[in-house]
């Protein structure tokens, strides 16, 4: 069964760390800490799909259980060549985490196939989808494990699960899975929340910074799902767009640019890499772009502690998850940079597919408003709720938000008790 070594620094070993800052600083008793370090569940699978050219190939996927303290286990799956145990594990815990952090009723999950599924077929990855749910089947349901769309993973594969369940099963069960499409009972506007919860935090951010948004110079790294919409979003407050990305590399013009012109050069020719009156750089030159904010919206442990002071943005969005390590963390607070975090920025996600998983089970349909307005009101209480604490504790903003986090999963973890 293949097995990918994590690059260093290690995630999960970075979401250990992370823990124990917060659990020192705030006296949280050790046994709690322990058990918060260790995943519920873990389950490794052999998919076997018989490709295009008549073979069968052999794919590892991997399903995680943090914590069901709250309710069921809420998380994404992932499609990437460099999916890795120890990743997964670690974005298992952070979930647990922007769960509570937004006083959601779930605990953390997270899936991963190791794939490239740039290099499949639709039909390939069907195969593989329906097959990596027939074997996690077992311990997902609409009350023990939600999943939903992450890395390379979208409404379609959504739909794949939701039906191969239901067919398991014998009736319909959209509740099964979030982020589907919408004729099968997703929830509009799912397909912004991310972008919209960070651009939020980021608005909220601002406010505290005393930083007008008007003409404020943006640069995202990572031009999929996340940074596209935040790009979009964040242009409606007057903001400028000035440096995006994606996996071959970034551009950037200090006057800015049209981040929808910008998708469409990348629908035709594979990149945002080479966008008319750009000047090319790369992942890492981006990070240190002289803008006011900064949206890191790929993948983890890219802000580290070599580049950390280097960063010149008053303002971090983070969009991806973990995309920066404690030692970053540290330089950043001294430095003056303002960093919400991951386990906050990017919750409106979470947040809505919690809608949408409330809305299929009551067989209920909310318009597009009254998701926006309820994702509105919850990041912005618990943007209040965690700055209250930051400034009350003279911490950073992911402090601030884990110790936040880790009262209510204490308190739960302490009421339900350790069975039997």
């Amino acid at each position: 069964m293949e097995q990918i070594p994590c690059d260093e620094p290690n995630p999960y070993q970075v979401a250990c760390q992370q823990l124990d800052i917060v659990a020192a600083h705030m006296k949280l008793d050790p046994d709690i800490l322990e058990l918060l370090k260790h995943p519920k569940r873990t389950l490794i699978v052999s998919i076997p799909v018989r490709m295009d050219n008549g073979h069968i190939k052999v794919f590892t996927g991997m399903r995680i259980q943090h914590l069901d303290a709250f309710g069921p286990f809420k998380g994404g799956i992932r499609y990437h060549p460099e999916v890795c145990l120890d990743e997964v594990k670690a974005l298992a815990i952070w979930m647990s985490i922007k769960c509570a952090v937004v006083g959601l009723p779930y605990g953390g999950a997270k899936g991963g196939i190791i794939c490239n599924p740039k290099e499949m077929s639709e039909s390939e990855l069907e195969h593989m989808t329906r097959r990596f749910t027939h074997e996690i089947i077992d311990i997902i349901g609409p009350y023990r494990d939600v999943p939903a769309p992450d890395v390379y993973t979208s409404a379609r594969e959504m739909a794949w699960i939701y039906d191969t369940y239901s067919e398991a099963k014998g009736f319909a069960i959209p509740e099964i899975v979030t982020g589907k499409p919408i004729s099968v009972g997703g929830s509009l506007g799912r397909r912004e929340a991310t972008s919209r919860g960070t651009v939020i935090s980021v608005r909220e951010a601002a406010k505290r910074m005393k930083l007008d948004l008007k003409n404020a110079t943006v640069a995202i790294q990572g031009f999929g799902k996340v940074g596209y919409h935040a790009a979009t979003l964040i242009s409606e407050y007057g903001c400028k767009i000035v440096a995006v990305s994606d996996s071959r590399g970034g551009i950037y013009n200090p006057k800015g640019f049209d981040p929808k012109e910008v998708k469409k050069h990348k629908q035709k020719t594979g990149s945002v890499v080479g966008f008319q009156g750009t000047k090319k750089v790369t992942n890492e030159e981006l990070l240190e772009l002289p803008v006011d904010i900064l949206i890191p919206a790929a993948l983890e442990n890219q802000i580290l502690a070599g580049n950390a002071p280097r960063i010149k943005a008053k303002i971090i969005g983070e969009g991806a998850n973990g995309p920066t390590t404690p030692e970053a963390d540290e330089i950043l607070y001294k430095n003056g940079v303002f960093v919400v975090p991951d386990i906050l920025a990017n919750a409106g996600g979470v947040t809505v597919s919690y809608m949408e998983w409330v809305q299929n089970l009551t067989r209920e349909s909310w318009t597009e408003d009254e998701v926006n307005n309820k994702l509105e009101d919850r990041m912005v209480a618990a943007f209040d709720e965690v700055y209250k604490v930051h400034q009350q504790e003279k911490v950073h903003m992911r402090t601030a938000a884990y110790i936040v986090a880790l009262k209510r999963i204490a308190e739960a973890i302490t009421d339900r008790g350790i069975f039997p």
